[in-house]
């Protein structure tokens, strides 16, 4: 909780909970003299801007068309907890009402007929694309991307602004050149997570941010995490 490293076998704070932290906590947990809770809000404001504009319909696609669909790439707890929340959301009153009009799919596994099942009876020019890898070089993850990229070029042409519009990245900032290398727009469309996060519970940090928000608007991912943190003080 302080930012004091436990986990001993890799040398990490383990700070799950920093991600729903209230923004008045800033400055009160420092990882190698970086201010933990500061760096999530900079991230979920960020995340924020760009999931409000994507819905209001200010970011489009390639060709000019309103994107409506998301596909989320990612393995383990990359795409799990996401796909859980998912889940519960999708059959409540106010999710069902928040999402109408958007789609979002999970392609976790590099079975070829799990990708076709995923992209069938979607439209690349009204498609996103979320890479969601903290180093950028999972195999199963990267093999996914760049057939999910390909697909793009196959409808769009093989042009690197085809990426920029349609791909998005969530990764540790360690990553920033790999994410440049596969074309994404780091400038606007990176959103970046740390290593004193595992896995498994990086559905608060941007690998659940950024699909939920998209298909559900941030307003109600921001509930999850109120309500993420009434148990961390319940617990603390």
């Amino acid at each position: 909780v302080n930012g004091e490293k436990i986990n001993f076998t890799e040398d990490r704070a383990v700070l799950h909970t920093a991600l729903r932290a209230s923004k008045d906590k800033i400055g009160t947990v420092f990882v190698d003299d970086e201010d933990a809770i500061k760096e999530v809000h900079d991230v979920l404001d960020q995340i924020k801007q760009f999931t409000e504009a994507f819905r209001s319909g200010h970011i489009t696609g390639y060709t000019g068309k309103r994107m409506r669909n998301i596909v989320s790439v990612g393995i383990g707890g990359s795409y799990l907890g996401p796909e859980f929340l998912h889940e519960v959301l999708k059959t409540e009153e106010e999710g069902i009402s928040s999402s109408l009009g958007y789609s979002l799919r999970f392609l976790a596994n590099v079975d070829p007929v799990d990708v076709e099942r995923t992209c069938a009876d979607l439209d690349p020019e009204e498609t996103l694309i979320i890479i969601v890898s903290k180093t950028f070089t999972t195999a199963e993850t990267m093999l996914n991307a760049r057939t999910m990229r390909q697909w793009l070029w196959d409808f769009m042409g093989d042009d690197i602004d085809v990426v920029k519009k349609h791909v998005v990245a969530c990764s540790s900032v360690s990553a920033t050149e790999n994410v440049k290398a596969f074309g994404i727009d780091t400038d606007k469309y990176f959103f970046r997570f740390w290593d004193w996060v595992g896995g498994r519970y990086s559905v608060c940090g941007a690998a659940g941010a950024v699909p939920i928000s998209l298909l559900y608007g941030f307003d109600l991912f921001e509930k999850f995490l109120e309500g993420a943190r009434s148990m961390d003080e319940h617990f603390i």
